[in-house]
């Protein structure tokens, strides 16, 4: 039903299933990874009027699981794109993976989806760090890009004075 990717690595589409509505998939050397993509399979909907809560669980100094809610996938949001690397020294908040004991081990992560009513998903509030990936930054790299890219190309640029005529070169205007 659903699947997970982190850059340079193998697709998870095969969550180890905690509860009747909850699963988790590992995530081993979580320190050196900065963004999750949790997606729907899109073998299995949702049914209808439920969504999945997606949340990033780590272990603290101590080894307590620390869970931290950062937002959610539905039918008519099939995926996500989560930046986790700025979410391993704040302050856990409210989950339903509370009352499983799921093993925690130094080095590996864990990614929960738990499914829930859409209401309830809609009342939720993610984690503030794990700002979902916009259109906004997407434009303005885009548009700082484009920018870099004319100053570039405009650096090769002559005055007609400095060109030699020479009929095999062709010249596109700035």
């Amino acid at each position: 039903m659903f699947g997970c990717l982190v850059a340079g690595r193998l697709v998870q589409a095969a969550p180890q299933q905690v509860a009747e509505d909850k699963f988790v998939f590992d995530l081993p050397d979580y320190e050196n990874i900065n963004h999750v993509v949790v997606f729907m399979l899109g073998t299995i909907p949702f049914p209808e009027g439920m969504g999945g809560s997606v949340y990033f669980c780590y272990p603290d100094q101590s080894g307590m699981a620390v869970w931290q809610l950062l937002g959610f996938v539905t039918n008519e949001k099939p995926s996500a794109i989560f930046k986790i690397s700025g979410l391993k020294s704040g302050k856990g908040s409210q989950h339903p993976f509370g009352a499983m004991n799921l093993p925690q081990t130094p080095t590996v992560a864990q990614i929960g989806i738990s499914v829930e009513l859409l209401e309830n998903l809609a009342q939720q509030t993610p984690v503030a760090n794990a700002a979902v990936s916009s259109v906004d930054s997407f434009t303005e790299f885009t548009q700082k890009m484009l920018d870099n890219f004319y100053n570039f190309a405009s650096s090769f640029a002559v005055t007609q004075a400095q060109m030699t005529p020479n009929p095999s070169e062709a010249f596109i205007p700035a």
